[in-house]
């Protein structure tokens, strides 16, 4: 993979967008995290897109780790997990290119209200599926476009709403972030569903997903 992003990506997005910032050309490049963190805390938007990549990506691992064993407990074969688990990641990444056209066409802040509007939905058919694998299925196909949306516009904002010289900071600071949540909400996805259940857990999913609709609802009134 390294070897065929190394030959394949070019011309280099990151040169090319120096090139077109010429205006930045003398301001030294900032790659600490401390820089990444001051250039996400300077811009409402950057938190709102920081906090739409860490919320959907921690929503989908939470409930896509647990859906296997919430299977197994409903009689699934080995056989029907990889193809439900196949389905949730065709919707992850398949339809990437249209989130990115949507995001592009209409707008990022009305992509991040998409992929709440799908990562509820999803939460919704999985958490009330019971032995229904069919449901289960489409829950997890639909939690793989919730994703899909929200990492698509809410790493577009983030790259829109902070300066050239910290965007890599930033998108470092990114990946931490969200791989850390994620860490943390799949850790505890095995609690809830040991000590509650499945559908407590995408309870759960849909209550994270509140603050992130209604800090980009604030976001859109004032942009209006």
């Amino acid at each position: 993979a390294a070897v065929v992003v190394a030959v394949l990506l070019r011309p280099d997005p990151l040169l090319t967008a120096r090139a077109l910032a010429p205006q930045e050309s003398g301001t030294a490049q900032s790659r600490s995290l401390k820089a990444g963190i001051a250039a996400v805390a300077a811009s409402p938007m950057a938190r709102l897109a920081l906090v739409t990549v860490a919320v959907s990506h921690t929503v989908m691992v939470s409930i896509m780790v647990m859906t296997p064993v919430d299977l197994g407990h409903h009689g699934a074969s080995l056989q029907l997990v990889g193809l439900v688990i196949s389905g949730h990641i065709a919707g992850m990444y398949a339809f990437s290119p249209v989130m990115g056209w949507l995001a592009d066409r209409f707008g990022r802040l009305s992509v991040i209200g998409l992929a709440v509007g799908l990562l509820c939905c999803a939460a919704l058919l999985a958490g009330t599926a019971g032995p229904s694998h069919g449901q289960t299925a489409a829950g997890l196909f639909l939690l793989g476009l919730g994703w899909s949306a929200g990492l698509v516009s809410g790493s577009a904002l983030l790259t829109d709403s902070v300066p050239q010289p910290a965007r890599a900071a930033v998108q470092g600071l990114s990946d931490l972030t969200m791989n850390a949540a994620a860490g943390i909400g799949g850790a505890a996805a095995g609690l809830i569903v040991a000590r509650a259940s499945y559908g407590w857990l995408n309870l759960v999913g849909v209550c994270l997903l509140l603050p992130m609709a209604a800090l980009a609802v604030r976001r859109s009134l004032k942009k209006a």
